[in-house]
């Protein structure tokens, strides 16, 4: 087991972050008199959603796109957020302002059934809600991951059915996530990636993931896993780039001999793999075809902006 370990996730500390502005159903507050009720349907049951957004140059980019998710899972939770698209967006500018920010910040929006009468599962309970939560903190991703890349381990734990609980659904219920990550951190690695049920390769705890494999990009076929706003990005990006591009079912045999491996998600964008079960993944280093869709990706980023 190493002693350190990257992340997709990985920022350099900001100490701006220490006098941050929170927003609590409708007040925004210092960080540190920001609080939820013990009895939040959230805190209790993971009883709710959320989405990652970040705030580039003055610019939420494809923030229409994860308001979408918000809505349709709430829609098939039967979460009322209370608040209109308008309203909540507004929300998110109110905090960015309250806050300073112009660039450079992660949003974490979060969305629970709110405070329960008492401290039971039952939704009818939650009687005081919704609870919502804006978290915007000054983070910037650390680029040095593209030189150092990330390291994944195959777990057991595997991204269920449907029928058991969505993957598609961006809930705060992620012990699925957090027991992998455990797994592959204790086997000395950086994230987990995780299988479907019928053994394909999947996603990670965190992010989507791709392969390379003579030119042409791959990824799962999206049922069994979070269907990320930058996945779907980075997918349309290589039919525009005339990069040949599947979503599929795959094995590890496949992973294994790929030319390139890469993960996407809101913070980091896009990742290099360079090692999957202690096998190295295109010669340690990122690949062309890596390169050339993210270096597309922050064109269309920057595109959003104008």
């Amino acid at each position: 087991m190493t002693d350190s370990h990257v992340s997709t996730h990985d920022a350099a500390p900001d100490a701006r972050n220490d006098d941050i502005r929170i927003y609590v159903n409708g007040e925004i507050v210092h960080r540190d008199e920001a609080q939820v009720s013990v009895y939040d349907s959230g805190f209790l049951l993971g009883d709710g959603i959320w989405e990652g957004l970040r705030l580039y140059d003055g610019h939420i980019p494809f923030l229409d796109a994860h308001l979408d998710r918000l809505y349709e899972a709430a829609l098939y939770l039967d979460l009322d957020i209370g608040k209109t698209r308008a309203d909540l967006t507004q929300a998110i500018w109110d905090t960015l302002d309250a806050n300073g920010m112009t660039t450079d910040v992660h949003i974490r929006l979060m969305v629970t059934r709110g405070r329960k009468k008492k401290p039971f599962q039952h939704p009818h309970l939650s009687i005081y809600g919704p609870t919502i939560v804006i978290i915007a903190e000054h983070s910037k991703p650390d680029d040095s991951v593209i030189e150092r890349g990330i390291s994944l381990f195959t777990v057991p734990h595997h991204r269920g059915l449907p029928l058991t609980q969505d993957a598609k659904l961006n809930s705060h219920s992620k012990l699925n996530c957090i027991i992998a990550l455990n797994h592959a951190v204790r086997a000395g690695a950086d994230e987990a990636l995780m299988l479907d049920p019928f053994g394909f390769v999947n996603t990670t705890n965190a992010c989507n993931f791709f392969i390379v494999r003579g030119g042409a990009v791959w990824t799962s076929t999206g049922d069994y896993c979070m269907n990320g706003i930058t996945r779907q990005k980075v997918i349309d990006l290589c039919m525009t780039l005339d990069i040949p591009v599947f979503e599929r079912n795959y094995s590890l045999v496949d992973t294994y001999g790929a030319d390139e491996a890469f993960l996407t998600g809101t913070f980091g964008a896009q990742t290099p793999v360079f090692m999957i079960d202690g096998r190295v993944i295109g010669g340690g280093k990122a690949g062309p075809v890596f390169h050339r869709i993210r270096a597309a990706y922050k064109k269309l980023v920057d595109e959003e902006r104008s």
